[in-house]
């Protein structure tokens, strides 16, 4: 009897006690973003990109767009995510990013920089943290690529000349110009190594007609020169070299990267309302 008196007043307690912890852990559990405004997510989102936190910047640019579909925010949170998904090294997300921006604001003033956005990813595609010990050569990379990114940065040139963003997109075509041509010249490099002499010739021409004035066009007649020699024309040989000696350019000067010239490319755009 006195065993049952005890525990029958804790059953009141037990249960009163039970309630306070789930009401406690449901204070802790609730959203901490609730009452949030667009401005606040972009704020919080801007504080995240500025601090390298390129996730958390994704997750609420998208939210401020999902929850605020109509505010002025969104406009820009849908630039800057492209920006965010290009330093998060996600290439193909951050060119979706931009094409959906020119897609919903075709005549939109700050479009300059969703077309110099796309240009910039494929400049940097497959780079990676080893290239401050081991420099990249975009000579290697797909010549699609390096193409795409010149492309890119020369509908920019050519649609918005007067941009913030045309002289370094300008620089980058240069650059991306002289690397075309210099995959072509490795590949003739090859071709003669194995004494096929057409196939290097073509690579060469290539380099004279579409890259001519590139850096690697004395090297392109140079290897014409030697080409049309193994092949017993002389004619043409004669007419390489002609060519050849009025062309002063050094093919083995180094080519510069944009980064170098011009420093580290302009940041997101900011402020488009």
């Amino acid at each position: 009897m006195h065993k049952e008196t005890f525990t029958r007043p804790l059953l009141p307690l037990l249960f009163i006690a039970g309630s306070l912890l789930l009401s406690a852990c449901s204070t802790m559990s609730a959203d901490p973003k609730a009452g949030w405004t667009a401005k606040d997510y972009y704020d919080e989102a801007k504080s995240s990109l500025d601090n390298g936190e390129f996730q958390t910047a994704i997750n609420n640019l998208e939210t401020l767009e999902a929850q605020f579909p109509f505010d002025p925010y969104a406009k820009q949170a849908q630039l800057d995510v492209a920006y965010a998904y290009y330093k998060f090294d996600e290439p193909e997300s951050a060119i979706s990013a931009a094409n959906r921006f020119m897609r919903l604001h075709p005549r939109d003033p700050h479009i300059d920089y969703a077309y110099y956005l796309k240009g910039l990813v494929n400049f940097n595609r497959g780079s990676g943290f080893m290239d401050n010990w081991i420099p990249r050569d975009h000579a290697r990379h797909d010549a699609s690529v390096i193409l795409q990114a010149y492309n890119d940065f020369s509908t920019l040139v050519r649609l918005y000349p007067d941009s913030d963003y045309a002289g370094d997109a300008h620089q980058r075509m240069v650059f991306l110009r002289n690397k075309l041509a210099q995959k072509e010249i490795d590949i003739a490099e090859f071709y003669i190594e194995r004494e096929t002499w057409l196939s290097a010739i073509n690579r060469a021409k290539n380099v004279i007609e579409q890259y001519q004035d590139s850096i690697w066009s004395h090297r392109a007649l140079e290897i014409m020169v030697e080409g049309y020699k193994n092949l017993g024309i002389p004619d043409l040989a004669t007419d390489a070299e002609r060519v050849l000696s009025m062309n002063k350019v050094d093919s083995e000067q180094k080519i510069a990267s944009p980064e170098d010239q011009l420093g580290a490319p302009p940041a997101v755009a900011r402020n488009l309302n």
